[in-house]
């Protein structure tokens, strides 16, 4: 997968996999990265699928509706990368926290919901249910904070409650800030998301 691997200061603090939203690219949230943690390694990546030449990390059939069979695929080949990038890099593979926003947050979820080790910690901007109906793995120790829009007209409050309800329900210890800014990824947001890593994973 085509990415920027950038080394920590500090090879104790996480490695943050940086997955942007629909159009973006492995250069879109970098700096996200460096007002959360600038100590810390960070792992930038581009997502396989394009829709109308927009980059994206699976195929959807609708706005809001998912393509399940791509999904499930292309979270496994994430979590794969993950794998090799670990070993291509040398940083522990059992110390990554995802900072999605949007598409890129799904994925993020999606890793949740699929692998049980494939995430220390999340934070998710925007995100939506990946999949319903499926038993997800023990994410007991698994920390995530979820930035939700209470006007987000891609994604609910109900949805993003609904999210927050099904990975509490699987042992993870869950933060929740809402905004009032419809689907946009906000500077407030970025700020109550640092706050919330330094106070989990310290600085």
């Amino acid at each position: 997968m085509k990415h920027i691997f950038k080394p920590g200061k500090d090879a104790t603090k996480p490695v943050f996999l940086m997955l942007h939203g629909t159009g973006g690219t492995e250069q879109d949230l970098l700096p996200l990265a460096e007002m959360v943690d600038p100590d810390a390694a960070v792992l930038s990546v581009r997502g396989n699928v394009l829709e109308n030449g927009m980059p994206r990390f699976f195929r959807r059939l609708a706005a809001g509706v998912f393509d399940e069979e791509d999904l499930i695929f292309r979270t496994k080949e994430l979590n794969d990368f993950l794998d090799e990038a670990a070993k291509e890099y040398g940083f522990d593979r059992l110390n990554i926290v995802a900072i999605g926003y949007s598409n890129g947050a799904n994925i993020a979820a999606s890793l949740l919901f699929h692998y049980a080790d494939a995430l220390k910690g999340a934070i998710l901007h925007h995100p939506m249910v990946p999949r319903r109906s499926i038993d997800l793995p023990d994410l007991t120790g698994t920390q995530v904070f979820i930035a939700a829009g209470k006007n987000d007209p891609m994604c609910t409050a109900e949805e993003s409650e609904e999210l927050d309800e099904l990975l509490t329900d699987a042992g993870v210890e869950t933060a929740v800030h809402w905004e009032m800014n419809g689907h946009s990824l906000t500077r407030t947001e970025v700020d109550a998301a640092a706050e919330w890593y330094n106070a989990v994973f310290g600085k």
